[in-house]
């Protein structure tokens, strides 16, 4: 990824401004916006019918969130993401003036959008590049022609305490609940212990070595994101990031199903939380719902359990081994654990050595910047 270098901007703003050529925005812009079909091929229920996000390729890649590097240091820019704003409302007239105002910014702040070209020519987008730290969420609306707008691309939006609706995004390393609520975040912890191979007595020996052996150093740098140290290896938040953004359509499965699952542990046990619920009471029901045989399940409500069990089986294994940005894998221990397992019989090198592969300080590599 060529650098980036912050610019003098003529305005001086409470958040870093830095400049991004054009080709790299028309680069995101020509795959998810360029299109002018009317049909809704792109909404499969995350959004009401007749909600002009439908007809936009994965809506959810804006505003962009990318790697940031202040062309020097790679370490402390790595706290950092670069959050590329675009407007772009192909159902409207082109604008005179468009600007961002958000939380992640002084408050009532404009960060003005400048028009991007394509051969000196306006293509009508408007972009601003802002550089925001990681493990944050932010709200934010468009200020167009003087007046106040969602973000009529991004598909992710907020209602504030007073009512009101704003456009929203989250920058990398992020832990806030934002699609699932805390009982079922407890729900999916339990879970995804089922799944993943790190509470066996061979697993749970991994991760003591992995994070007992970290320095002072390492711990701070690579931990300082709020991670859950309960959660084997951040899965179940990288499935609530996943919720709130990629997979939005796939929230009402996990509202029912772990609505169900609760349902059903506090028909069998009515003194005891479910999410603290015995080991074996999990694996009772985990089997009963890979056989799609669970008793006490209303399957007027959800016809199938074992597919949600396939569902939650391919987004719990991606996160624990996705790349830590996404919010599970967090400290690299997932690909750690992998390291360790494959290895060369005869000079006992570990075959997958993904330090050498990823920037700083979770790697060694000096070139990538993922």
């Amino acid at each position: 990824m060529p650098a980036t270098v912050p610019v003098p901007a003529v305005e001086k703003f409470s958040v870093t401004v830095v400049e991004r050529d054009d080709q790299y925005i028309l680069n995101h812009c020509a795959k998810h916006l360029a299109r002018e079909n009317t049909d809704e091929r792109h909404n499969f229920g995350q959004f009401p019918a007749g909600d002009p996000r439908g007809r936009i390729c994965e809506s959810y890649h804006f505003p962009i969130i990318d790697s940031f590097f202040d062309g020097q240091d790679q370490e402390r820019s790595y706290g950092f993401n670069e959050v590329t704003f675009v407007y772009c409302n192909p159902f409207a007239p082109a604008p005179q003036e468009v600007a961002v105002v958000g939380t992640f910014a002084k408050l009532y702040e404009r960060v003005p959008l400048r028009p991007v070209k394509f051969n000196e020519e306006e293509t009508g987008y408007y972009a601003v590049t802002c550089v925001i730290p990681k493990g944050e969420v932010h709200t934010y609306k468009y200020l167009v022609d003087g007046e106040l707008k969602l973000d009529p691309i991004n598909s992710q939006r907020s209602t504030l305490d007073n009512g009101e609706v704003w456009s929203r995004f989250f920058t990398h390393l992020c832990t806030a609940p934002l699609a699932l609520e805390r009982y079922e975040m407890r729900l999916l912890d339990r879970l995804v212990d089922h799944i993943l191979p790190f509470r066996t007595e061979e697993g749970e020996r991994f991760l003591r070595f992995f994070y007992n052996s970290l320095d002072k150093l390492s711990k701070e740098g690579q931990f300082a994101h709020a991670y859950r140290l309960d959660q084997s290896v951040g899965a179940v938040n990288f499935i609530n990031n996943l919720l709130a953004r990629e997979e939005s359509h796939h929230l009402i499965d996990y509202r029912i199903c772990l609505g169900e699952i609760d349902r059903v542990l506090r028909l069998r046990n009515p003194f005891t939380d479910p999410g603290s619920m015995s080991k074996e009471m999990f694996i009772q029901l985990y089997n009963e719902m890979a056989a799609d045989n669970a008793p006490g399940w209303d399957y007027s409500k959800y016809s199938s359990p074992r597919y949600f069990l396939m569902l939650l089986r391919r987004h719990t294994f991606t996160g624990a081994f996705a790349h830590p940005k996404h919010g599970g894998n967090v400290g690299g221990v997932g690909w750690a654990y992998l390291a360790e397992r494959f290895a060369d019989p005869q000079t006992g090198e570990t075959l997958f050595n993904w330090r050498r592969a990823i920037e700083k300080p979770l790697g060694a590599n000096d070139d990538y910047r993922g």
